[in-house]
């Protein structure tokens, strides 16, 4: 099969498509003939030897997601059979031609959906329903605050929380993505300066002077003295990325005050087990609404395999919205 393979470390200069062994499915596993798979930050990171991959899955062909049709189940596999449309999260490998996935990590794609547009679902969506359902205990009318309102992540983010008729306020660098955002549902948009962004004060004055009980943060560092004074009493922080840095100052004062949590996640290096549970509850909760139309994914572009490199050089440039997708 053909795969997107790293040469080593650098930048997309080490990003080469090449013929390597297909994959047999094991016991409880299943072959997809992968027909789109989302590109990630984390594969960037992968590239230049900063997020390597969980033990057993090659570190030389990335891949978070994909999306495409069941070719082979393995040994004692029930719930699936040749033909079938699915999608799902993998620890790695999912940006070639074939991709082996355990049989409970598949989800069903709905008919409606372009194999480009199920490419865009699994990560982004995945995330996010985790992220303000299960680890911050989104509730339905709670008003959310969603930070780098532009990415794959966050724009599904902004819809799941419309859809449980909550209130989300997002925040950009860019205006643009801010007024993008409010075509998916964005109540209040917040634009941040890049050396010293500020938007606590603006979301007090959006929340009444409570606070946003649930803070959805892809930034990092930079963003922590910001979240404790906007996260509401008793309320989360939930760290996705740290795009702003890995190492901040962490108000004591403030998070005691406030009685607030700051948890930290990543799906990738999860037991098999956790990313079980994960894809059940989101197909169970948040499905249905893909397969009705509630919530859509946000494409910014598909590409063709064989155009990884400036696939990699876009999404580098921090100008995408939403998910940005190869097709194989």
């Amino acid at each position: 099969m053909r795969a997107v393979v790293y040469t080593g470390k650098g930048g997309p200069e080490v990003v080469e498509v090449r013929e390597v062994e297909d994959p047999s499915p094991s016991r409880g596993e299943v072959l997809v003939r992968v027909r789109a798979a989302g590109l990630n930050r984390a594969d960037l990171l992968q590239r230049r030897g900063l997020y390597p991959p969980p033990r057993g899955t090659r570190a030389d062909i990335p891949g978070l997601e994909l999306a495409g049709e069941v070719v082979r189940c393995g040994e004692g596999v029930s719930a699936w059979k040749p033909g079938d449309r699915v999608m799902a999260i993998a620890a790695g490998e999912a940006q070639a031609e074939l991709a082996v996935v355990h049989e409970r990590m598949l989800l069903p794609v709905p008919p409606q959906l372009s194999w480009e547009d199920a490419g865009a679902v699994p990560e982004a969506f995945l995330t996010s329903h985790d992220a303000l359902f299960t680890l911050g205990g989104m509730r339905p009318g709670w008003p959310v605050l969603v930070h780098a309102a532009g990415s794959g992540v966050s724009t599904a983010a902004i819809q799941l929380v419309k859809a449980c008729g909550g209130t989300a306020i997002g925040t950009s660098r860019t205006a643009d993505k801010l007024e993008r955002a409010r075509a998916l549902g964005l109540d209040h948009g917040i634009l941040v300066g890049r050396e010293e962004p500020k938007f606590a004060e603006r979301v007090r004055e959006l929340t009444g002077g409570q606070g946003a009980p649930v803070v959805l943060d892809f930034v990092g560092a930079s963003y922590l003295p910001e979240n404790l004074a906007a996260v509401a009493t008793g309320g989360r922080i939930v760290c996705i990325g740290t795009m702003g840095g890995v190492k901040g100052q962490l108000d004591m004062g403030l998070l005691l005050r406030a009685r607030a949590t700051v948890v930290g996640t990543v799906l990738r290096p999860r037991p098999l087990e956790e990313k079980i549970r994960a894809t059940r509850e989101f197909g169970r909760d948040a499905l249905p609404l893909l397969a009705s139309g509630r919530v859509k994914p946000v494409l910014d572009r598909a590409l063709p395999i064989d155009q990884v490199r400036e696939a990699h050089a876009q999404l580098e440039q921090n100008d995408s919205f939403g998910k940005v997708v190869l097709t194989a």
